[in-house]
C-alpha cells in the first residue's frame, strides 16, 4: 500500500506523482524530459498494469478466437469489454448471477468496460439521442435498449469491471464546430449524472473528454471533468473520421488540463504510429480492435510496417513474421505456412496472426517504458516512426 505521506510525493518539476481513490492507485514512476511521456503503475482490485499499456478488446467477453491463457502468454494485462453488447447478450443480470465478468470470462486480471457511448456513433442509424440518454434498437433482434448515464453506470456495476466509463456523446466527423460543442456540453452533463449514480467502491469510474479536433473544446471539457472529479480520464471521439493531425490537436487540448498523477486513456487507438505519438503526449492506456481484426484478415504488424500474409511473395518464404519475435506464430511457423493457413481457410491462421499482433503491441509498449525510463523516448519515437512502412 502507498502510505499517506507517499501520496504527497512530487517529481523534480514539482508535479504530484501518486494518486489513490477507492478501487485504484496510480503512480508516475518515470517521465521523459523531452516530451510528456511517462511510465506509470496502475493498481486495481485484480492486479497491476504497467503503463503505457495496450488493452485487447473483448467486446462480448472474449477476444475473438483467443483463450485467456494465450492472452496472458503474449503479455496482456488488462482487457476491455463493452456495456452495450453485454447488456443485449447475455445480459448483465446473468453475468452478475454467475459471479461477475471476471469469473464469467475466466480472466483474473483487470477489466475495463466501455459505457456504450461509442455505439451512439457506430450504430447511429439504430439509435435515438435525447438529453435523457440513448434509445437503441438492437442490431440483433430489434428490441429496445435504453442507455442513460444512470443505467450505463448501473450495468457496469453489475458487470463488476475494475474500471467503468461514463456515458458520453461521441459525434460523427466531419461535423460543424457547433454540433461538436453541443455533444461536448452533453458529455459534461452526462458525466455529472454518471458520477452521482456511481456507488460501487471497488470500481473506478473514468470521465471521457469530447470536443472533436478542436483544442479549445477539448480543454474546456477536460477542465469541467476535473472539476466534477474522477479517478481517471479518457480521450474519446478519436478515430471516428479525423486524420492524424486532428488527433494530435485533440490530444493537445485534452491532455494538458488533466492531473499529472492520474491515469489517461486514449480510446479506440491501436496503430503503432498513433501509440508512439500519443505516449509522447502523456497517454497511458490504449485499446483498439485493429490488431486482432487485422490479424483475422491476414495482416500482421512488424517494426518495419505491415506484412500481408496472403501476398504471393510469401508462398515460399521460410522466415517468421518478424525476426526476434517470441510469439507463438514466430517461434514455430514460417510466413509460407501462415499464408497456407489463410489460403486454405484454416482457423489457426487468424489465431496465430492475432496473437502476433498483440505480442507486437505489448512488446512496443514495453520498449516505450524502457526508453522513457532511460530518458530517450524522443529519439526512440523518431527511430520507430522512420522504420515503419518499409515492409509489405
Amino acid at each position: 500500500m502507498i502510505d499517506r505521506d507517499g501520496l504527497n510525493a512530487t517529481d523534480s518539476l514539482g508535479r504530484p506523482t501518486r494518486f489513490e481513490h477507492g478501487a485504484i492507485r496510480f503512480e508516475v514512476r518515470a517521465a521523459d524530459r523531452g516530451c510528456s511521456a511517462r511510465v506509470g503503475r496502475l493498481t486495481t482490485p485484480h492486479g497491476v498494469v504497467e503503463t503505457p499499456a495496450f488493452m485487447p478488446v473483448g467486446t462480448q467477453a472474449t477476444v475473438k478466437g483467443l483463450m485467456p491463457d494465450q492472452l496472458r502468454s503474449v503479455g496482456s494485462t488488462m482487457l476491455l469489454a463493452n456495456t452495450y453488447h453485454l447488456a443485449l447478450r447475455p445480459g448483465e443480470a446473468i453475468i452478475e448471477e454467475l459471479g461477475g465478468l471476471h469469473r464469467f470470462m475466466a480472466w483474473d486480471r483487470p477489466i475495463l468496460t466501455d459505457s456504450g457511448g461509442f455505439q451512439v456513433f457506430s450504430l447511429a442509424e439504430k439509435a435515438k439521442l435525447s438529453e435523457s440518454g440513448v434509445v437503441f434498437r438492437s442490431h440483433l433482434d430489434g428490441r429496445r435498449l435504453e442507455l442513460t448515464p444512470e443505467s450505463a453506470v448501473r450495468i457496469q456495476e453489475r458487470l463488476g469491471a475494475d474500471v467503468a466509463m461514463c456515458l458520453d456523446h461521441c459525434p460523427a466527423l466531419p461535423a460543424s464546430k457547433e454540433t461538436i460543442a453541443e455533444a461536448t456540453a452533453r458529455t459534461i452533463r452526462w458525466a455529472r449524472r454518471c458520477r452521482e449514480a456511481h456507488t460501487r467502491s471497488d470500481q473506478a469510474l473514468f470521465g471521457i473528454t469530447q470536443g472533436g479536433p478542436h483544442a479549445d473544446l477539448r480543454a474546456e471539457c477536460a477542465q469541467a471533468l476535473v472539476e466534477i472529479g474522477f479517478p481517471g480520464y479518457a480521450v474519446g471521439g478519436v478515430s471516428v473520421g479525423e486524420g492524424p493531425e486532428e488527433i494530435r490537436r485533440a490530444l493537445e487540448g485534452a491532455v494538458h488540463p488533466l492531473p499529472w498523477n492520474q491515469p489517461r486513456y486514449l480510446m479506440g487507438v491501436g496503430r503503432p504510429e498513433d501509440l508512439l505519438d500519443a505516449v509522447a503526449a502523456g497517454i497511458d492506456l490504449f485499446d483498439c480492435v485493429w490488431p486482432t481484426r487485422n490479424g483475422r484478415n491476414a495482416t500482421c504488424m512488424t517494426a518495419r510496417g505491415q506484412v500481408r500474409l496472403r501476398n504471393a511473395r510469401h508462398a515460399r518464404d521460410p522466415r517468421p513474421i518478424e525476426e526476434g519475435c517470441d510469439c507463438p506464430a514466430c517461434r514455430a511457423f514460417s510466413r509460407a505456412y501462415l499464408r497456407h493457413l489463410f489460403i486454405a481457410g484454416e482457423m489457426l491462421g487468424p489465431i496465430l496472426a492475432s496473437l502476433h499482433n498483440l505480442a507486437f503491441l505489448h512488446r512496443l509498449t514495453r520498449d516505450m517504458r524502457r526508453a522513457i525510463s532511460e530518458g530517450r523516448y524522443v529519439q526512440f519515437q523518431r527511430d520507430r516512426l522512420a522504420a515503419l512502412g518499409s515492409e509489405s
